[in-house]
This record gives C-alpha cells, structure tokens and sequence, in this order.
C-alpha cells in the first residue's frame, strides 16, 4: 500500500506525507484507523525510525493523523483539529481517573467530580 522511491530527488519524509496524505484523500485510509507504529513502518519500508517520525509529526501537524501517547498514530476524522483535541483530552481524563483509582478515590468520587466540573461549566 505504502511505497517510497530511494531513487527519487525528493526526500523520503515528504514521499511519506505525500502517499500518506494521498491514501486519505481516495479513502484507502479511513479516519479513526490506526497507523503502523514508528519502527514498524520503518522496518517494512527499509528506512530509518527518524524519517517516519519526521513525516508522522507533519502529518499531525498538518491535522491529517492525530497521535495518543501510548496507543499509536491514527487517521483524523473530518474534523481533524476538533477530534486530535477530544482523543487528547479523554486520554487525559483517562489517565486522572487511572490515577485516582490508584490513590483510592472511589467510583463515586469520581463521578460526582466529574458531574460537578460540567455543571460549573453549564454543560
């Protein structure tokens, strides 16, 4: 599905973003589908981990994949900057609700913090 050309003047990264890219716009990638790891691609392509995690960066940065700390590289949905700032933020509530549990804070607690944050907000 992914293929670079070593023999081309343009650099490996960019060939990267470009195919990548490419893939989302005719649909072979679909938003929410996870992408290889960092290594992994960059084992099956030949290539160095650092140019993948070069073109992964732009890529996030351009809002066409979005990455979770722990779980991977994903295709941005249609709504890319709004749906890498909600994973963002739920990983995080995930994370506080993880770390709570650990410190002893009942489901209870947690629940009424939850629901008292949204109501302060008039959500």
């Amino acid at each position: 599905m992914l293929t670079i050309d070593l023999q081309s003047r343009q650099p490996i990264y960019e060939q990267l973003i470009y195919r990548m890219s490419e893939l989302v716009a005719l649909g072979a990638l679909a938003p929410g589908e996870q992408l290889p790891s960092v290594r992994a691609l960059a084992r099956d392509l030949g290539i160095n981990p650092n140019t993948v995690q070069k073109a992964y960066q732009e890529l996030e940065r351009r809002g066409v994949i979005c990455s979770v700390a722990g779980k991977g590289s994903f295709i941005a949905g249609g709504d890319s900057a709004g749906d890498t700032l909600r994973m963002r933020s739920l990983e995080k509530i995930r994370d506080a609700l993880e770390s709570g549990r650990r410190a002893g804070v009942s489901r209870a607690q947690a629940l009424e913090t939850v629901e008292h944050v949204y109501k302060e907000a008039n959500v």
